[in-house]
Formats: structure tokens, C-alpha cells, sequence
């Protein structure tokens, strides 16, 4: 039974990795192959009457790891300097706005729909709201670099953002003035944590002579993580600050106490940590969408009781998306389309306590929304020309974007 369930978790994970292979070619997404893989898996062992445990109470710790992981390598791929502070600030302002926006209007529209109050409608409107990086950036690989490049940071700054604004939420039952102030000594305390540990882990990288060195590096990180999460501090600041140094050692040279870690040794160990980190990403990705396609009832996927709201949900996106592009003067095609849902948007809805739960907002509802968005991702990339000339971003967005990061 043993090796059976080896064979079938290896052959299934090698599976995973050829869709991601393909996905710049098929325009399908990976993760709605991984999911509709993870399904068919369920399906068969309850053909062949294959008796397993409940996997359910993995799934939060798969997601965590992987979210970890995630943020981790998209901030070690992202360019800090001048040439990219255009980029920048159009990705935060397309990350940040539309997810405040559309969190407020589906909590309104909750709250009149049943739920208790405001900060309840919130807690189920936001996981809907964020754009998951694991799914919009390994999808793009065939875009021109600008494009690529944008959406590298608009979904790894939406993750985050997504991530803070629903902590902030679920922690603060009154939000005032004083919340607002603790948030900011939280963020300022976590940013003193970011930098002492940053330090810390840097020399590590630096010093450590043993064979073994990235896995401990890796091990602290999600450490100093889920520390931080125990103290209701923003822990993924640290995540970010910490991959931001590391992917940006070149832009730090000039600092004196930066000169004295070697920058060029440690830019090498850093690429390594990279390279790891992606593979980790990677396989933690693949065993999450596989396991939560595992767990999915047909019944909940084909709920014709929450189908209006899943696809009024993905028109929203849209138009909302739309009017931000226009207003940034972003063409539509194909960033439009690239605004899917995924892990970031299941974990938070597992976050959620069942008391301030909605009886609408289920997995039937999250399911749906994810599985629209991507077969919206897998249409709009299959009608976008792969790197057609002068293909990229226009306008005040394409500033400092000329090479993938």
C-alpha cells in the first residue's frame, strides 16, 4: 500500500510539472490541470474503493509553506532602483486600489446579503480580491519582458497587500484611529525584526562552509515566520524585506557594512538560495492545488446556488480591472485577463472562523471564482500573440521595464 501511494503521489507531482512545462505553450493554466488531476485522483480511489485518511488538515500547512516560498522567490526576483520606480508605483497603485475597492463593494453587497456586519463581509470579500502570483506568474513565461515584468510584481505586491489588509481585519475587531497607529508600530516592529534578521540570516549564507547550507536558511525563514504570526506582527514584510535585499545586493554595494559580507560571494549564494527556493515553491504549489482538487465534491463545483455569485464576483474583477488599465493608461490586452485566483485566496478563506462565516461564501463559491479566472487567464493569453513585436507595456508603466527580473 505503501509503495502504491508513492507511485501514485510521484506519478501525479511529474504530471504537475509537465503542465507547468507546457503552460506558456497550451495557454492553460497549470494549476486548473493540477486541480482537475487532483479531482480525477478522487475519483478513482473512489472507483477502486481506495480507503485514505482525511488529507483536509494538511492542506492549510501545504498552502502556508508554499505561500512562504512564494513571496520569498518572487521577492528575490524583484529590481530595486530608479529605472524601476515607474514600474513600481503603477503596480502597487494596480495591485493596492482595486483590492481596496472591491473588497469595500462586495462587503457592502455581502452585508446586505446576510452578513453581520461590515468587518464580517470584509473577512469574505477580501480573500476574492487578491491576484495569486503562483498562478499569474508562471503562466506569462511567453509574454514580451515588460509584460512579464509587471505582472511579476502587481501579483507578488497583491499577495502581500491581500495578506496584511485581511490580518489587519480579523485582528482588529474596531477599527479607529488607534488600530491604524498599532498597525504601523506592528509594521515598524516587524521591519526591526526584518532588518536584525536579514542581517543574521545574510552572514549565515555568507559563513556557513557546510555542504548543507540553504535548507537551515530556508527552515529559520519559515521560523521567524510563523514567529511572527504568533505575535500578530505583518510576518510577510519579513519575508519581502528579506528577499529584497538579497535579490538587490548590487544596488546596496556602496554601503560599508554591505562591503564587509563579500556582496559578489554572497550574490552567488543568493542566485543558489533562488534556485531552491523555486523548486520548493515549486513542489509545495503542486501538492496544494493537487490536494485541494483531491478534496473537492462534484456537487460543489457544479453548486448552481452560488454560480451568480461566482461569476457576478468575476465581472467585477473585470470591469473594475478594465477601468484601473485605462486609468494607468495599461493596455488591456493582455493584462486584462491576468488576474486570477488561486492559493492565496483559499488559504485565507480556510483562515476564516466558521462563526464569522457566511452560509454563501463556501468552497463552492471560492472553487468557481478560481476556476473562472483561470479559463478567463487561459482565453485572454490564447488570443495574445506570443512576443509580438513591440509587444509590452505602454505608457508610464513601461518606465525602466526593458528585461525580465
Amino acid at each position: 500500500m505503501t509503495s502504491l501511494i508513492i507511485i501514485a503521489v510521484c506519478t501525479l507531482l511529474l504530471l504537475g510539472y509537465l503542465f507547468d512545462l507546457t503552460a506558456s505553450r497550451s495557454r492553460i493554466p497549470a494549476v486548473i490541470l493540477m486541480l482537475l488531476l487532483g479531482w480525477l485522483a478522487r475519483q478513482l480511489t473512489a472507483a477502486f474503493d481506495v480507503a485514505l485518511p482525511d488529507l483536509s488538515p494538511i492542506l492549510p500547512l501545504f498552502g502556508t509553506i508554499g505561500l512562504i516560498l512564494i513571496v520569498l522567490e518572487a521577492s528575490l526576483e524583484l529590481e530595486i532602483n530608479r529605472s524601476k520606480v515607474g514600474l513600481i508605483r503603477n503596480s502597487l497603485i494596480a495591485a493596492t486600489i482595486p483590492l481596496l475597492v472591491l473588497a469595500g463593494g462586495l462587503a457592502l453587497v455581502f452585508q446586505s446579503a446576510g452578513a453581520g456586519s461590515l468587518r464580517e463581509g470584509l473577512m469574505n470579500a477580501i480573500p476574492f480580491c487578491v491576484i495569486s502570483s503562483a498562478i499569474a506568474i508562471p503562466s506569462v513565461r511567453h509574454l514580451a519582458a515588460a509584460d512579464r515584468e509587471f505582472v511579476v510584481y502587481e501579483s507578488s505586491l497583491s499577495d502581500i497587500i491581500g495578506v496584511l489588509v485581511f490580518d489587519f481585519v480579523v485582528l482588529n475587531e474596531l477599527i479607529d484611529g488607534q488600530t491604524f497607529l498599532t498597525a504601523g508600530l506592528q509594521i515598524g516592529a516587524i521591519a526591526v525584526v526584518s532588518f536584525l534578521a536579514t542581517a543574521g540570516l545574510s552572514l549565515l549564507l555568507h559563513r556557513i562552509e557546510h555542504h548543507i547550507k540553504f535548507v537551515p536558511i530556508i527552515l529559520l525563514v519559515i521560523l521567524i515566520y510563523a514567529v511572527s504570526k504568533v505575535f500578530h506582527l505583518p510576518a510577510l514584510v519579513f519575508i519581502l524585506l528579506f528577499g529584497l535585499f538579497l535579490g538587490n545586493l548590487d544596488e546596496l554595494k556602496g554601503f560599508r557594512l554591505i562591503e564587509r559580507l563579500r556582496p559578489d560571494e554572497l550574490d552567488r549564494e543568493a542566485r543558489k538560495l533562488k534556485d531552491l527556493t523555486g523548486e520548493a515553491a515549486f513542489l509545495l504549489r503542486a501538492l496544494f492545488f493537487l490536494l485541494f482538487g483531491y478534496l473537492i465534491e462534484t456537487a460543489e463545483l457544479l453548486n448552481t446556488a452560488t454560480l451568480a455569485w461566482s461569476a457576478g464576483i468575476v465581472a467585477g474583477i473585470v470591469v473594475l480591472r478594465a477601468t484601473q488599465l485605462r486609468l494607468l493608461r495599461i493596455p488591456l490586452r493582455p493584462h486584462l485577463f491576468l488576474a486570477p485566483r488561486g492559493l492565496i485566496t483559499i488559504l485565507l478563506f480556510l483562515s476564516i472562523e466558521p462563526a464569522h462565516g457566511l452560509p454563501f461564501v463556501n468552497k463552492s463559491l471560492v472553487m468557481q471564482v478560481i476556476v473562472l479566472t483561470g479559463l478567463l487567464m487561459m482565453v485572454g493569453l490564447g488570443t495574445t500573440a506570443a512576443n509580438r513585436p513591440g509587444a509590452g507595456l505602454a505608457g508610464p508603466a513601461a518606465e525602466g521595464a526593458a528585461s525580465p527580473p
